[in-house]
């Protein structure tokens, strides 16, 4: 036997021939006793993970008498339910379903709605057969825009990568009709004047061995078609936009029109944006 294992069995003996507990029995009493497991899943969260909106949306619905459990409307916050119980939304029953996140390289043509009263082709038709789940673009790209589209069902992530304050990241490569002036450059960079005020980019510069009339677009904020809209005023016709950078995610392996569902680490990645 070592040195030190007589030892440990030395304080053993110590501590039952003294009636103390031995530092594992103390860590172990300080457990709470009769600890209450609650079951099921708070509604707020049930009601984003059917895809629904976010769990701070949720609660508005469910404050305004939109969400019923089992027939019943609950207007409580914090109730919780269980897979048994039947929850619906405006009448409407809906299932709490496993996240799914996917990840589009958009072509031209395609617009990002579900449906288009004017039977024009949707992004949902590249995407309709990937999942069981009913998947939702984050965030909509101009008909013509190519690149990067995410998809989800998870209604808190999509809140969050579409809320301006998070300042997610989006590159552009953009072709343009003409050469872009330097000066112009420099415009963009410091702020273009459109109809809802400044629009600021973080990065403009031209792309590396390539025409001047390429360039390349960091933006965190802005509103739809912005980056379009920002060399429109200045006197460009922008003739293809693609976005190759979306939040850390890139359009590495997926060729024009196809799509992939992102790994384990990429969504733990988003979630940390």
């Amino acid at each position: 036997m070592s040195k030190f294992q007589k030892k440990q069995n030395n304080r053993s003996n110590t501590s039952k021939a003294s009636g103390r507990n031995t530092p594992f029995k103390k860590r172990i009493s300080k457990l709470p006793k009769n600890k209450v497991i609650k079951e099921g899943m708070r509604l707020n969260q049930y009601i984003a993970h059917a895809g629904i909106c976010s769990r701070r949306e949720a609660d508005q619905f469910i404050a305004a008498g939109l969400v019923t459990v089992n027939d019943e409307v609950v207007i409580k916050m914090g109730y919780r339910v269980t897979p048994m119980d039947a929850v619906k939304f405006n009448n409407e029953l809906i299932k709490s379903e496993k996240k799914r996140y996917l990840l589009l390289n958009k072509p031209k043509g395609y617009i990002c709605t579900s449906e288009d009263p004017k039977n024009r082709k949707t992004v949902m038709e590249l995407v309709g057969g990937a999942c069981k789940e009913r998947l939702y673009p984050v965030g909509r790209l101009h008909r013509q825009t190519t690149g990067l589209l995410l998809f989800t069902n998870d209604g808190d992530m999509a809140k969050k990568l579409t809320n301006p304050k998070h300042g997610v990241k989006k590159i552009y490569h953009v072709l343009l009709d003409k050469n872009l002036k330097s000066v112009d450059l420099k415009k963009i960079v410091q702020g273009v004047n459109l109809e809802e005020g400044t629009a600021y980019v973080e990065v403009a510069t031209y792309i590396k061995n390539a025409p001047k009339r390429e360039v390349g677009i960091e933006i965190h904020r802005g509103k739809n078609s912005t980056v379009r809209r920002i060399f429109e005023c200045l006197g460009y016709n922008v003739l293809r936009l693609d976005r190759v950078y979306f939040a850390g995610l890139t359009k590495k392996d997926i060729p024009r029109g196809r799509h992939r569902f992102i790994s384990e680490q990429e969504v733990a990645m988003l979630k940390m944006v």
